[in-house]
């Protein structure tokens, strides 16, 4: 697929322990489209993790090629990477990591400080992208004072911030009740269509559903690469 937006090539990644190199990723090769939203499951110790954040360029591959965007990212080095995950990338994960003594709006702006925006111009995206996930009337709350489904919400406003092309999303819904994760699965969805690339980690069958592609690894290897049977309920 030459014009992926993600591509990997013979990508591995080993990792030195006392008894030795330990792969954990075993010569991948895997081809996303832009605006696509696939789901990675796995067993514990499959290299989920390792995968996740060797894509969100918090970690480089031992051997292999990584593609973003048409960018060899496997090649550039510390800043250049960290600009692609200011700019590129949204993270999202399981435990929310909200500043507990900030406010919904200021937790939402976060990424903008670093980015430089003045603070009139980034309170006001952070308005704009709490309203559009429900929280408009919330912004001066603190995380404490709203529930676990409404945190993951600001947690996805918050990796908006910055109009990012990807979207990593680490078991976001591991921590939520049912109900609650369809609706933050049905947000994902929305964001989908809006053209954003999702790639989401989850140990739950019924969470892979509302992907159109699943991708499976086990033991480091990718084992599966289909589209999604059904349509797990998005509107």
């Amino acid at each position: 697929m030459l014009d992926a937006f993600i591509q990997l090539k013979n990508l591995s990644k080993n990792y030195d322990t006392p008894a030795g190199s330990y792969p954990v990723l075993k010569n991948l090769n895997l081809s996303i489209a832009e605006a696509e939203f696939v789901a990675l499951m796995g067993p514990s110790g499959s290299g989920k993790s390792t995968l996740m954040n060797i894509l969100g360029c918090l970690d480089v591959p031992s051997s292999g090629k990584y593609f973003l965007d048409g960018r060899d990212v496997s090649e550039l080095d510390y800043d250049a990477q960290a600009l692609i995950r200011n700019h590129t990338i949204g993270f999202i994960f399981q435990g929310f990591n909200l500043l507990p003594r900030a406010t919904l709006e200021n937790n939402v702006a976060l990424p903008l400080v670093y980015a430089g925006m003045k603070k009139p111009e980034r309170l006001a995206r952070a308005r704009e992208l709490l309203t559009r996930v429900g929280l408009g009337e919330r912004l001066n709350a603190m995380p404490n004072e709203i529930s676990g489904g409404e945190q993951q919400r600001v947690a996805i406003a918050r990796s908006l911030a910055n109009h990012p092309k990807l979207i990593l999303a680490d078991e976001p819904t591991g921590n939520l009740d049912t109900a609650t994760s369809q609706s933050i699965m049905q947000l994902f969805s929305t964001l989908n269509r809006d053209g954003i690339t999702i790639f989401l980690v989850t140990h739950e069958p019924d969470i892979a559903l509302y992907a159109k592609r699943q991708v499976r690894l086990r033991d480091g290897v990718i084992v599966e690469d289909e589209l999604t049977k059904k349509d797990g309920g998005q509107t």
